[in-house]
């Protein structure tokens, strides 16, 4: 999959130099010396050129990549088409459209019989508790997944049918999804973490005739009777008149009593004692993984898909309440996940990649699973949480797997950042190449100690800013070629066309701040919203005719960096100025004393809107009239007079979702003192809203 004209050596020898613009130079920071120089990542003014080529003649340079993939029957008429006006009609984009294809065949047959990669390991898995490991090359995960399509067919699944995945990050996960996608199935993954009412709604949804699930596992210290729950789901599913009728449970916790700890594709016994977790059974409806695939044959003929016949349905928090099933296509998807994982991250065939989401979120789903797979990578696959049995757990793992390409969220940077560097140095770390981040914007604070203390100032770190409905990353640094400003998304992928807009939809030139939004399709891109297409353009086309809005605010800086300053909705104005509720929170989080902040909006007589602020301290520091003052000095001394907060609240915890993403909507109700919260029922801890609304400060409107 190379770019265009562009397959250059890599050179033992070759380096490129860090460099930051004045929007760069943060406290603390100062470009080393040399990092790593990307083997096959153009260099700047090349990929200037390459971008420019690619926005220009996009038929010509997703053609050329899409020669490096397998296709049943060639695309018979236009590469691309697409219309982004709502008022010239309804809105659609199709890549390759006619064309056939499979991505399970791409992404194991392919690798397997032509690559000659079946021996190459397809997945380390890492289980809850250190110990708890297995592996799985890929012909034995193509094994697998021929024999759990083979499963799937016998319970009637066929193409265009929705499945319902409920699991834990277990082998057995990826093996679903991928059959699913052999047999043209869509499939619809659910994050474990999530409640029986969230799973019931996406199942009603989408109409999923079936549901993938685990008996229990463990989540740290917590055991998860995730059986217990789905029966849950399926009784209200029931209720409202739709039976699912046939739920495929995967003995996890229950495995030992098996004895296939031996087996390739299974998860290993897990070695912690438990109790004696009560598994109910649903006769004609339950059926045990196992006792299936020990019947099913061990080959199936992929059905072949058009490049347009959708992949899966992922859902996405709406601005209703109410998920919106997010549907991405076969053909764009996969040469996109493909292309941004092998140069976003550099890809070499000898690399270990570790992506640390859940595969129920759409990072998992596109850098877990098929962009890694699709390039014939070895990943790491992590059933546990980053600190049990201790805080040093990821970079255990690093070491022992060798991670050389390393992808995580900025929540969980900051999350470690409280224990301070030892657990991060007391291992080597040595074999680390390139870091990511991913899921919201990352202050400058916490991209300097991901990189000063983790990477060890040698590592370049790809701040990628996307989204669901993207696919892929759209802006993104390239390792070693793009000059690093910490906090900054830097430049668009190839293909991505951004453009930033003001109120009135007109397009800003130069240093900029506004609306962000992109101008022509990618392949990428999501298709519609599941039987509600007209949400689909409403949310995404509506605003600004002629552009896909990503919701997000965005700043251009003189050296063409582009920075997100937060969703729109996150926008604070205060006497007329715009402030970013992001921008606050970088400003509050660079006091030693606060770990983590969240900035809301609240109603004042005089400015409008003023500043709402919680902060979470770090471990030895305490909540004081002395700290707040600070502060407020800090933002007055980042930002300006007009940021200063009226109020600061002492967070001991912030209301996060189970991915760890704030729920700014709950504490925008929390500062007002307003407890008609709406659906709660994502939040990971409820017990931290009842903390912060009995803490909350006293307000005047």
């Amino acid at each position: 999959m190379g770019l265009p004209e562009e397959r250059r050596k890599s050179g033992s020898g070759s380096r490129a130099r860090e460099e930051t613009g004045a929007e760069g130079r943060v406290r603390g920071w100062s470009p080393p010396p040399e990092v790593r120089r990307s083997a096959h990542v153009p260099s700047l003014q090349r990929y200037s050129e390459l971008h420019r080529r690619s926005v220009e003649e996009p038929r010509e340079f997703w053609g050329n990549i899409a020669k490096e993939f397998y296709w049943k029957t060639a695309c018979p008429g236009p590469f691309l088409q697409y219309n982004f006006d709502v008022t010239k009609g309804t809105i659609f984009t199709e890549w390759m459209k006619g064309a056939t294809t499979n991505i399970c065949y791409n992404v194991l047959d392919r690798n397997v019989h032509e690559k000659k990669l079946g021996d190459k390991v397809a997945f380390y898995w890492e289980g809850n508790e250190p110990g708890e490991t297995t592996k799985i090359t890929y012909r034995e995960l193509l094994v697998q997944v021929c024999q759990f399509s083979n499963v799937l067919r016998k319970q009637g699944i066929q193409k265009g049918d929705r499945v319902a995945i409920y699991m834990p990050m277990i082998l057995e996960l990826v093996v679903a999804m991928l059959a699913c996608a052999r047999l043209g199935a869509l499939h619809s993954i659910v994050f474990a973490g999530f409640s029986a009412e969230s799973l019931c709604e996406r199942i009603l949804d989408s109409s999923c005739c079936l549901l993938i699930t685990t008996d229990a596992f463990y989540r740290g210290e917590k055991l998860v009777n995730l059986k217990e729950l789905a029966d849950e789901s399926l009784e209200k599913c029931r209720e409202k008149g739709f039976p699912v009728r046939c739920c495929i449970v995967v003995k996890h916790l229950g495995r030992a009593e098996l004895g296939m700890n031996d087996s390739p594709s299974q998860s290993p016994p897990v070695k912690r004692p438990c109790p004696d977790v009560q598994i109910c059974w649903n006769e004609g409806v339950d059926l045990w993984w196992h006792e299936l695939m020990q019947q099913a044959g061990d080959e199936c003929e992929p059905e072949w898909c058009d490049a347009e016949d959708p992949l899966f349905i992922l859902y996405t928090s709406g601005s209703t309440g109410k998920p919106k099933g997010v549907v991405h296509t076969i053909g764009g998807y996969m040469l996109y996940v493909a292309t941004t994982f092998k140069y976003v991250f550099d890809f070499h065939p000898e690399d270990v990649f570790w992506c640390t989401a859940d595969i129920g979120w759409i990072t998992g789903h596109s850098y877990v699973t098929y962009g890694p797979l699709a390039n014939g990578a070895t990943s790491v696959l992590f059933e546990g949480i980053p600190t049990y049995p201790d805080e040093g757990r990821l970079w255990s793992i690093v070491d022992k797997y060798k991670v050389t390409k390393f992808y995580t969220a900025p929540t969980a940077i900051r999350m470690l950042m409280k224990f301070g560097d030892d657990p991060v140095t007391k291992h080597s770390r040595a074999s680390l190449q390139v870091l990511g981040t991913v899921g919201e914007p990352i202050n400058p604070e916490a991209w300097l100690w991901y990189h000063r203390v983790v990477g060890s100032q040698r590592c370049p770190i790809v701040d990628t800013f996307w989204q669901t409905e993207t696919g892929g990353h759209m802006l993104t640094p390239l390792p070693g070629a793009t000059p690093m400003k910490p906090g900054s998304a830097s430049f668009p992928f190839f293909g991505v066309a951004p453009a930033i807009l003001n109120e009135s939809g007109e397009e800003l030139e130069g240093e900029a701040e506004g609306y962000l939004v992109f101008k022509q399709p990618w392949p990428g891109i999501m298709r519609t919203v599941y039987g509600n297409h007209t949400r689909f353009e409403t949310t995404y086309f509506k605003k600004f005719p002629g552009y896909y809005v990503t919701g997000d605010g965005c700043r251009r800086d003189q050296d063409g960096y582009y920075w997100i300053t937060g969703r729109i909705d996150d926008m604070l104005n205060v006497s007329g100025h715009l402030l970013s509720t992001a921008e606050v929170e970088s400003a509050l989080v660079e006091h030693e004393a606060v770990a983590e902040a969240a900035v809301v909006g609240h109603p004042h007589p005089v400015k409008g809107e003023c500043l709402y602020c919680f902060v979470t301290l770090c471990d030895g520091h305490t909540f004081s009239p002395t700290l707040t003052e600070e502060l407020k000095k800090q933002i007055r001394e980042k930002i300006g007079p007009i940021a200063t907060p009226d109020y600061i609240q002492n967070a001991p915890g912030l209301p996060k979702t189970r991915s760890g993403k704030i729920m700014r909507r709950v504490l925008r109700k929390i500062a007002q003192n307003d407890h008609d919260l709406g659906d709660t029922s994502t939040v990971a801890d409820p017990s931290v809203i009842n903390h912060l609304f009995s803490h909350r400060c006293l307000t005047t409107q």
